[in-house]
């Protein structure tokens, strides 16, 4: 009985970990590390353990937060700066949901027509769009978290599996692939590989939805500063996930050819994967592909109406959900609106859709850092076990530097083409 008990446990210990992995993984994330594997090949895959690394001590920053005060940290800057940052708050959700449900869309439309075409590309793309967030919205509105939570294992279980597969079955050169682990370079940094690495590294594991894991430790249970351990072992579990997914992206491709952009390039590479690999390594990569897209779907459905909520409704020395069925109104509303209108940011291109969403996600990243460098500094707003330790602080510091050149070089591209 025991023995049989243990593997349950033990997903109950990574389960908000997984989901952060596959909230985080989305068509970017397959399109940056492809790309960058192209041009510099796997010497760069310390920059996908760099980058994942990062975004777990920032997560980690937001669980200590919240263990220490009972309170998100979305909460907490409500609490600290009042109405104004309420509104800024309010109009980033709103903006960064139209343009990422818009992209994300798309996304799960091109990666199902090119399982299953009905009619053009342009058509089924809408089509199927609107079938995966319809899905989404059942799957969120009917069966809760427990089932939310079932569907997404599954999801990253696909993703994970197969992409791995292909890039084993691709036969890396491992020397070189642990070279590239275990020593920092940067080929060709005269020209576009500092770039292409900072944006390997910056773009690992997502942006606003790092602050929807304070909300599934909630829904698991998690409230008191004792659980920070399994926090930090659940987050290192999904963070080593993101950063083995990216580095088996660099592996897929620096043995192909690669050209294109985001959603489209998933069919780019499965139909080069196709050479080396035949039809079953078309087949096994657009699997996984779809994976990863959709999971990022139905995580941003189901997580994002939480923050929209909070900013929302949250008062100052009250619970966030003091009157739960208003709560429920607020989150229920905006998920119908998450699955809903950016349906109208479908009909534009959708490199178009990908400036924007690059725009409002470059935003994000350093100002999260600096926030948490205040929130759980010296200023005693936390609890003085909770507060960052010199090593955090630098780590900190580090991805203020990293994501602001990350933001900077990724608008630089969106808005000047080079």
């Amino acid at each position: 009985m025991q023995d049989r008990m243990r593997p349950r446990l033990l997903l109950t210990v990574i389960g908000p970990g997984m989901l952060v992995a596959a909230t985080g993984v989305g068509a970017g994330d397959l399109a940056t590390g492809a790309l960058a594997g192209s041009k510099l090949g796997v010497a760069v895959a310390w920059a996908v353990l760099l980058g994942a690394g990062l975004k777990f001590v920032l997560n980690e920053g937001l669980a200590r937060w919240q263990l220490s005060t009972g309170t998100t940290i979305l909460e907490g800057a409500i609490a600290r700066f009042g109405r104004p940052l309420r509104l800024i708050v309010l109009t980033y959700i709103i903006a960064w949901t139209y343009f990422t449900g818009a992209a994300l869309m798309s996304a799960c439309g091109v990666a199902a027509h090119a399982i299953a075409p009905i009619s053009e590309a342009s058509v089924d793309k809408v089509l199927y769009g609107l079938l995966h967030s319809a899905t989404a919205l059942v799957l969120i509105r009917l069966g809760g978290f427990p089932l939310f939570e079932r569907v997404m294992r599954l999801c990253i279980g696909v993703m994970f599996v197969t992409v791995l597969a292909t890039a084993i079955a691709l036969r890396p050169d491992w020397q070189t692939l642990a070279s590239g682990v275990l020593l920092p370079t940067i080929p060709n940094r005269t020209g576009d590989g500092l770039r292409w690495t900072v944006a390997l590294a910056g773009g690992v594991g997502g942006t606003l939805t790092i602050l929807c894991y304070g909300y599934w430790i909630r829904e698991a249970g998690r409230t008191r500063p004792s659980d920070l351990t399994t926090c930090r072992w659940d987050l290192a579990s999904g963070y080593l996930m993101t950063a083995t997914f990216g580095i088996c992206m660099l592996i897929i491709g620096s043995r192909i050819s690669v050209e294109g952009r985001s959603a489209e390039l998933l069919v780019v590479l499965a139909d080069e994967l196709r050479g080396p690999l035949g039809p079953v390594g078309r087949w096994t990569f657009l699997i996984g592909g779809w994976g990863a897209v959709f999971s990022s779907m139905l995580g941003v459905w189901q997580s994002v109406p939480y923050l929209f909520a909070d900013a929302c409704l949250y008062q100052p020395g009250q619970a966030g959900a003091q009157d739960p069925a208003r709560y429920r109104r607020y989150y229920r509303s905006f998920l119908l609106m998450t699955a809903t209108v950016p349906v109208a940011g479908m009909f534009g291109t959708f490199e178009q859709i990908q400036m924007l969403y690059a725009v409002f996600g470059a935003l994000f990243i350093p100002l999260l850092a600096v926030g948490l460098l205040y929130f759980n500094g010296a200023g005693g707003l936390v609890d003085t076990q909770a507060r960052n330790s010199v090593l955090t602080t630098g780590l900190l510091l580090v991805a203020v530097g990293l994501f602001a050149a990350f933001g900077y070089f990724e608008l630089y591209r969106k808005l000047f083409g080079n």
